[in-house]
């Protein structure tokens, strides 16, 4: 599921730096799934595999890891109970089109900035999650041009699928963490001069990169690569070291 969402974002990606509209966020790609014949079924297929996954990933959160010294166990935990939180999340918004009721994620993310920016102490976390969001979008990169996502994976035995996968990881790897690090940035900022409509998510990040200079060429860049990363991602469930 991640990996099609991952590859519809980056198709509208590719499509806004070409002139086209759409949103290039988790709604907008969840939208695209809409707008097909089978939509509702496609939409209520993947909200039952999200929360399945949500409550496996809860599940191991509490339940498993518990073979591990506590430094380890502790970080496998808090990774667990991450996803579980993203599945939840992605299954709710999934519920919300399925019904009928989805929104734009644009202004949903503005009106929590400003719910945040009211809130005692509200700036400070803002910078928080926006600095944690870029330096996620790091981690990212780094870990593709590193090519460390490799070890999670058991390579195939060709030497052109090997190569094929592992062009995958890095651009894949590369193009999120670009997307992740100016939606990041953009938390900040308007968090710091205190703009909650500079605050516009993903979407909102991928169209500020079209507008600075070759931004086109960088945002259709992006949208290619996380086309990379949605293909990869459905190869790596193939290909994930249990």
């Amino acid at each position: 599921m991640s990996g099609v969402l991952h590859f519809l974002v980056g198709t509208i990606a590719l499509g806004l730096a070409t002139g086209k509209g759409g949103r290039a966020d988790v709604s907008g790609a969840v939208g695209e799934l809409a707008s097909q014949p089978a939509g509702p079924v496609l939409l209520w297929g993947s909200f039952a595999a999200c929360v399945a996954l949500a409550l496996w990933q809860a599940s191991d959160a509490i339940f498993d890891f518990e073979h591990l010294p506590s430094k380890d166990k502790l970080a496998k935990k808090l990774k667990a109970a991450a996803q579980a939180v993203i599945y939840a999340a992605l299954a709710f918004t999934l519920a919300a089109f399925a019904r009928g009721a989805g929104q734009d994620n644009r202004e949903s993310t503005s009106d929590m900035t400003v719910t945040l920016l009211k809130a005692p102490g509200g700036v400070l976390l803002l910078v928080l999650i926006g600095a944690g969001v870029a330096i996620t979008g790091i981690f990212y990169a780094v870990r593709g041009f590193r090519k460390t996502f490799e070890k999670h994976i058991s390579m195939p035995a060709s030497p052109n699928a090997r190569k094929a996968v592992t062009g995958l990881g890095i651009v894949g790897y590369a193009a999120k963490g670009v997307a992740l690090f100016v939606t990041g940035l953009l938390v900040v900022i308007a968090s710091v001069t205190a703009h909650p409509e500079q605050s516009t998510g993903l979407d909102g990040g991928l169209k500020a990169l079209r507008e600075q200079p070759f931004g086109i060429y960088v945002l259709g860049a992006v949208g290619v690569g996380l086309i990379c990363y949605g293909v990869y991602m459905v190869v790596r469930a193939k290909l994930a070291r249990m």
